[in-house]
């Protein structure tokens, strides 16, 4: 049974709401705690808070980093996000005066000597990689020279690591396969920060929403509802674009934030498991071309097995004004459309390809080595049918110089009957 882990970003995410809501999902604290406690050497002036609160009557997980008056970056104050601007200007200045900025590098070296796993580890390089190179745009410097507040920031460091963490944790826990994001959805307006006032999203968050190709949608309440962490967070561990049709759910745990905007700002993370193991989700790609030569179809076909299409094949149509034509059909896994679609560009004279999301039902499939009457061969089991496989039917063919007919009937008459025995 594949396990998906699913995010539900409708009020927003952020690096405290993704901890929190893995927490609640069941994950360690004592070994988060540990983690944690291995880089108290490297960064200063914090502790952590976990407990349950109550969030617009939801019973949900809070997580906090805990700044000392020398590292508090104001992140969570509303009055310094959206209050008066003297009030900005007294917190920015002395915000300054005390904080010490941290780039990658330095970054790095902290996750390099964290107690933590090798996923967690590089899941949160990833996370602050992201981070960095959407810094970098947005300041128009090299990744290497930004020193900024979103990945310098003591809370920053501690909220992700602490979610690579969990969701490694996560994942061994309930053997998860894939992460699946839903739409971020962010409000507008502006947001006080380290560099002034800036709308909303802030341009951090907006270059990874765009480098990543992260699913928005603006909603109608004021405030900054995905923060540069969050948006990295899901643009690092996403996998897979959809929920599959049927599922159950496995597990589920909510994560509070911090900000009191008009929509409570809540994480929902779910375990789920598809229902059936003999029913996946399949894509096929479509296009009708009619000024192809055959020798064109024939090759575009080889490379798209090549390339891992599960099947590929050529109707005839008719197309506008009584044109003879061909519509091609390939069948394949969501991660292998772009390939494919890139090599059906590049072989045909096609200009537009249509995509459809499907459903299919599989009989569980296996492949052995059998003895036969004939000799050993490859053969595919389905359900209660054994086949043989057409590459090593006809290389017996050749080898023994019968004919393809006479070993398929005698070979399949032969696996059906049980008689033959495992190599």
């Amino acid at each position: 049974m594949n396990r998906i882990l699913y995010i539900e970003c409708y009020s927003g995410i952020s690096g405290d709401m993704t901890v929190a809501a893995m927490l609640d999902l069941g994950v360690n604290q004592k070994v988060l705690e540990e983690a944690i406690d291995s880089i108290r050497s490297l960064v200063y002036g914090f502790d952590i808070a976990i407990k349950k609160v109550q969030k617009a009557g939801v019973c949900a997980c809070d997580f906090a980093v805990i700044l000392d008056k020398k590292h508090e970056n104001h992140d969570h104050d509303m009055e310094y996000l959206h209050g008066h601007a003297d009030i900005e200007k007294e917190r920015y200045h002395e915000h300054e005066e005390h904080h010490h900025h941290t780039g990658l590098r330095e970054i790095t070296h902290i996750l390099d000597q964290a107690k933590i796993t090798e996923g967690a580890r590089e899941l949160a390089k990833s996370i602050f990689q992201i981070l960095a190179e959407a810094e970098s745009k947005a300041h128009n410097k090299p990744v290497d020279e930004v020193h900024f507040h979103e990945v310098g920031a003591v809370d920053s460091i501690v909220d992700i690591l602490s979610a690579a963490v969990c969701i490694d944790l996560l994942k061994e826990k309930y053997s998860i396969t894939d992460v699946v994001i839903s739409e971020l959805y962010e409000g507008h307006g502006s947001v006080r920060c380290q560099h002034g006032i800036l709308p909303i999203p802030v341009p951090a968050t907006a270059n990874i929403l765009e480098s990543y190709q992260l699913p928005v949608h603006f909603m109608e309440f004021q405030g900054e509802f995905v923060t540069p962490t969050g948006a990295a967070i899901a643009a690092a561990v996403r996998t897979k674009a959809h929920l599959p049709s049927k599922f159950q759910i496995i597990a589920s745990g909510v994560g509070a934030g911090k900000r009191a905007y008009e929509k409570a700002s809540l994480l929902r993370a779910m375990v789920i498991e598809e229902n059936s193991e003999n029913q996946e989700g399949i894509y096929k790609l479509e296009t009708n071309v009619d000024d192809c030569s055959g020798e064109a179809f024939g090759y575009v076909m080889d490379r798209l097995f090549e390339a891992g299409a599960r099947d590929v094949y050529y109707i005839p149509v008719f197309m506008k004004k009584n044109r003879p034509a061909y519509q091609l059909s390939v069948i394949c896994k969501e991660a292998d459309i772009a390939k494919l679609e890139q090599i059906i560009f590049q072989e045909t004279t096609t200009i537009g390809i249509r995509r459809v999301q499907m459903e299919r039902t599989i009989l569980k499939r296996e492949h052995q080595i059998l003895n036969t009457s004939l000799g050993k061969i490859a053969v595919k089991v389905c359900g209660e049918r054994i086949y043989p496989e057409y590459e090593s039917l006809i290389s017996m063919c050749r080898e023994m110089g019968i004919s393809y007919l006479e070993a398929y009937n005698k070979i399949y008459g032969e696996l059906n009957n049980g008689r033959y025995k495992n190599v």
